[in-house]
């Protein structure tokens, strides 16, 4: 550091009450003052750096200062009182602070972060006025948090990869207001995984319409957004999806979720029963061949847990066509269709995120908060999983083309 710089500063100390030094972060002291003052400097600048434009354009103008106007702009951490240089033209337009213009860079992010968080708008205002004394109002942070629908439009809309080796289906149950009343509706996720390993969210779509017509929708979009091929499907066992997948990507092979069918059965069982029933279930799930899991099946049946609980039989029995699939993959694909660790996170993340809403006014609401936690879940994931290259292998070797055209 020079001398000068040194005497600069101590220049600039010499104001602090040193019996109260830490009165210099605050907006009225050292910092908010230095804030304010190179904002206006800034400004005076940019004012006179647009005169002297004027001055030696081809047809000069007499334009000059004229005077200022005070103007209170939040920054991230505050509320800065600025004087506004003029112009007595009017041409001025200011680039640090644009006419009009009442938050500076920084104060939205901040916003939209703790929304993203799950703080209901009342408590970021509550938040912004006990941490950094801004009064902000309700209609505000909405406003900032509304421009976020334009981002989650472009991407709902933005192209996809032509081709997702295995892509999961799951869904949140979410209390929103239609019509009046509050509905418990499902938002459904895609999850796909890309053909390097790497996963991708494909979209959010909240259920509008039971049955076939919905997910026909739902695959329909996918595909208008470049979508050519899905080699497997992994689904919960949702009413109309496998058909309707089938009915846009014939050769998609469709499988039933086992995590979900392990936890559906458990919902029959009480609780002193359930770590015995789920082991039993194991015989099933973690054979061999389909031929083994269908006598497992049969097994179960028969024993003492199948009496007690004949309806997780019949649900198996139900669901076999899409469970036996499964038993044909190896053991590499195996663990990557079983293990559904990457989308049971994910829901769990967000609903601590959406835990602290009673429910939402409208479906964009909902929309608009479920996508920006998937934002900062999602901004580190960028490795594949370590059992992605035996699994590429052996995508290789079952789907040939199907797999390999886009390698």
């Amino acid at each position: 550091m020079t001398d000068f710089d040194k005497a600069a500063l101590d220049k600039l100390l010499e104001g602090v009450d040193p019996q109260n030094p830490q009165a210099m972060f605050s907006d009225a002291g050292l910092f908010g003052q230095l804030k304010k003052a190179l904002a206006e400097r800034m400004l005076q600048a940019e004012l006179t750096h647009h005169l002297a434009q004027q001055r030696q354009a081809p047809e000069p103008t007499r334009n000059h200062k004229n005077g200022s106007s005070k103007k209170s702009v939040l920054a991230a951490e505050a509320k800065l009182d600025l004087m506004i240089p003029r112009d007595r033209d009017g041409s001025f337009e200011p680039q640090l602070i644009a006419k009009h213009q009442r938050r500076l860079p920084g104060f939205d992010d901040r916003v939209i972060s703790l929304y993203a968080r799950g703080l209901p708008v009342r408590e970021i205002q509550g938040h912004l006025t006990e941490l950094y004394g801004l009064a902000v109002s309700p209609d505000l942070i909405s406003t900032i948090t509304g421009e976020v629908m334009e981002e989650v439009t472009e991407w709902q809309n933005r192209p996809l990869e032509p081709m997702y080796p295995l892509v999961f289906f799951d869904a949140l149950r979410v209390k929103i207001r239609d019509e009046g009343t509050v509905k418990n509706k499902a938002v459904y996720l895609a999850l796909g995984i890309r053909p390097d390993g790497t996963k991708e969210i494909l979209g959010i779509w909240i259920e509008q319409t039971e049955g076939a017509k919905f997910w026909l929708r739902v695959i329909t979009e996918l595909k208008n957004r470049g979508l050519e091929d899905i080699l497997v499907a992994v689904v919960d066992g949702l009413k109309g999806f496998p058909e309707a997948i089938n009915a846009v990507f014939a050769q998609t092979q469709i499988q039933t979720c086992i995590v979900h069918l392990i936890r559906n059965s458990l919902d029959f069982v009480g609780w002193k029963d359930r770590k015995l029933v789920a082991a039993e279930l194991k015989a099933i799930y973690r054979a061999t061949t389909e031929t083994e899991a269908l006598q497992a099946l049969e097994s179960f049946a028969a024993g003492p847990w199948g009496l007690k609980y004949p309806p997780i039989v019949a649900m198996w029995r139900r669901q076999w066509q899409e469970v036996i699939p499964f038993f044909a993959y190896p053991l590499a694909v195996r663990r990557i269709m079983y293990t559904t660790n990457a989308i049971e996170s994910l829901n769990m993340q967000i609903r601590k995120v959406i835990k602290n809403r009673g429910h939402f006014p409208n479906d964009d609401a909902a929309t608009k908060l479920i996508w920006l936690a998937l934002r900062n879940i999602t901004k580190d994931w960028k490795m594949p999983p370590v059992t992605w290259r035996a699994a590429k292998t052996q995508f290789a070797i079952l789907f040939a083309e199907r797999f390999t055209a886009y390698l």
